[in-house]
């Protein structure tokens, strides 16, 4: 049995994988925005198995820091972490916002701070490798601009979101290469096209799909050994936007998010 840690465990996809992760007798470490929520599903998950809540706002870089401190020393058998925690495009029309830190909310939220949590918990997943990493992503991907990361001009909130998936995608495929004989596997997955949830019905979109429907690829990933660095499409191996394969695009995301992450 696994000790997994998923981010955005509140609600959607994360509630219903949290939930199926107890219920299979792993240990589950649930990361929540809001305290009374992440408790009352502490409280849920506990009637079930084993569970933690943890609770930060990830749009505080500093926030994320201390969430992966404090779980590193909690529970230092981690071996498995999901990025799941997501901003949504928002509604149609919606200005842009801005995370603690300054930065664009999507960006911040879906990409620096699993970035973030991701490099801080390392060391820890490398100890009780075979470890996995699994982000989640989405099919919606659209190229960041390195010029213009924070989108500053022509902002829309779906282009934000599509440019932060883009970014988790290439991270990943990047990531998979440094970790390449440590033993810790990282793969970015889509669940499922607009899954019945919060994030999806305030961006304006008709669910298409459950998040039943969308945890099959997550649990499949996070405790099942399919490889490093591949994008899936739910359970099948698919294609991510193709300028996610080109190392230079990867090489350009890297120095800015290096010095996003600076600032």
């Amino acid at each position: 049995m696994s000790t997994l840690l998923i981010t955005g465990a509140t609600s959607g996809l994360g509630r219903y994988v949290a939930v199926e992760l107890v219920r299979a007798g792993h240990v589950v470490l649930v990361h929540g925005r809001d305290a009374d929520r992440t408790e009352r599903l502490v409280e849920e998950l506990r009637a079930e198995g084993d569970a933690e809540g943890f609770v930060a706002d990830l749009a505080s870089l500093a926030r994320v820091r201390e969430l992966a401190a404090h779980i590193g020393d909690a529970h230092p058998e981690l071996d498995v972490l999901i990025n799941n925690a997501a901003v949504g495009a928002g509604p149609s029309g919606a200005g842009r916002e801005l995370s603690t830190d300054g930065h664009e909310l999507r960006l911040a939220v879906n990409y620096l701070a699993p970035v973030v949590l991701t490099r801080a918990l390392l060391p820890v997943l490398r100890a009780n490798a075979p470890a996995r990493i699994v982000n989640v992503g989405s099919a919606g991907q659209e190229p960041l601009d390195p010029a213009d990361p924070e989108l500053t001009r022509r902002y829309s909130g779906l282009s934000a979101y599509c440019r932060s998936k883009f970014a988790l995608a290439a991270h990943t495929f990047t990531l998979a290469e440094e970790l390449t004989g440590s033993g810790v596997a990282v793969n970015v997955v889509h669940p499922a096209t607009h899954m019945d949830t919060a994030m999806v019905l305030d961006g304006g979109f008709t669910p298409r799909h459950t998040v039943a429907d969308g945890a099959p690829g997550v649990l499949a990933l996070a405790t099942r050994d399919l490889g490093s660095g591949r994008y899936f499409d739910g359970t099948r191996a698919a294609r991510a936007h193709e300028a996610v394969y080109d190392p230079a695009v990867r090489g350009r995301l890297t120095a800015v998010t290096d010095q996003l992450l600076r600032v």
